[in-house]
This record gives structure tokens, C-alpha cells and sequence, in this order.
């Protein structure tokens, strides 16, 4: 299991190889995360790239209070929420990720109604407000637990669960607009 706190604190200690080892362990959700307030896969790849170079340059102190995962997504969160401001702009959400075509008639079916339910579910995320997306987000695609979550998005882990429950109702609603079946989903 990869500890990203060791791998900083080495890199803080002068070993280049920490630095190294956390940009491959989370640049690609960190740029997924980062895209759904931006909704511009470029901007949210200079954002990574700048909650990388602030690790670099100001070195901020990892205290431990949560996972270091959940402490980056934090720091990536408020560069991106200071982008949104200095460019007030709105975001839209994308999560399909489908590259594996298979080979056989029924993988081929199956793979098929998975697009098209991600589609949905994408169609439907982006008519969500920003909180409710990002609850969704952080719970479900990035495998955070509600404390995390709570920590990256300056809530108490009530306000969590609360607005968790409210996004799924939303996003519930917003499937049976689109015509979806979501028992199986929600």
C-alpha cells in the first residue's frame, strides 16, 4: 500500500524519488478531481501540476490530522476554488473514462449499456450544484470516507452526511428525469 506522508517526508529530507513517487500515485485523479470544478482538463492539469510545485516550493507541513491524500486534494481544492474566483467561471463535471473495447459479443453489449449509463450518470452530475458533485465525486469515485471528505471540503462530517444524502437525492431525481431506472444505483 503506497504511504504518500513517508514519500513527503523523504522528499522533504532531500530525496527527489518522494517527489517522484507522489505525482504518479495521484496525478490522474487529482487532474479528474481538479476537472470538475474547472471543466477544462487543461486547466485542471496546470492546477495538478501547480498543487505539485507547491509541495515544491512552499513545503507545507503535513501535520497528520488526515490522510495525506485527503491534505493534497485539500491544497488542489483551494487552488482550484482561487482559479474559479480570478476566473469566474462555472464548472461543469466529466467522469467517463472508457478505453478497454472487448472482444466478445456480450462484453461488447455489456460495455455498451455501461457507456451509456455513464453518460447519464455524467449527464445528470452536471446539472448538480458544485457541493453536491464534489460529495459525489470524492465518495464514490475517489473512495474517501465521509471524515476525508469532511476535512477536504472545510465541512463537519455532519454537513457531510447531510449533503451527501441530499446529492443522492438530487442526483436520483435528475436520473429519473433522464429516463433511468436508479434503484440498483442510488
Amino acid at each position: 500500500m503506497f504511504n504518500g506522508a513517508s514519500s513527503y517526508r523523504r522528499f522533504l529530507n532531500g530525496d527527489d524519488n518522494g517527489l517522484v513517487e507522489i505525482v504518479e500515485e495521484y496525478k490522474d485523479g487529482l487532474m479528474l478531481f481538479l476537472n470538475r470544478y474547472v471543466s477544462d482538463v487543461y486547466v485542471a492539469e496546470d492546477l495538478a501540476e501547480d498543487t505539485f510545485f507547491k509541495l515544491v516550493i512552499n513545503k507545507p507541513r503535513y501535520v497528520g490530522d488526515s490522510s495525506f491524500k485527503a491534505w493534497l486534494y485539500t491544497i488542489a481544492r483551494n487552488l482550484a476554488l482561487n482559479y474559479l474566483k480570478k476566473n469566474s467561471r462555472m464548472i461543469s463535471k466529466d467522469v467517463c473514462d472508457m478505453e478497454n473495447i472487448p472482444a466478445e459479443k456480450n462484453e461488447i453489449e455489456d460495455a455498451y449499456f455501461c457507456e451509456e449509463r455513464k453518460k447519464y450518470v455524467n449527464s445528470a452530475m452536471k446539472k448538480l450544484n458544485l457541493d453536491y458533485s464534489t460529495v459525489l465525486f470524492l465518495i464514490y469515485f475517489e473512495d474517501f470516507s465521509i471524515e476525508q471528505t469532511a476535512h477536504i471540503m472545510k465541512k463537519s462530517k455532519r454537513q457531510i452526511e447531510n449533503l451527501l444524502y441530499r446529492a443522492k437525492q438530487s442526483l436520483k431525481r435528475e436520473l429519473l428525469k433522464e429516463g433511468m431506472t436508479v434503484e440498483k444505483w442510488l
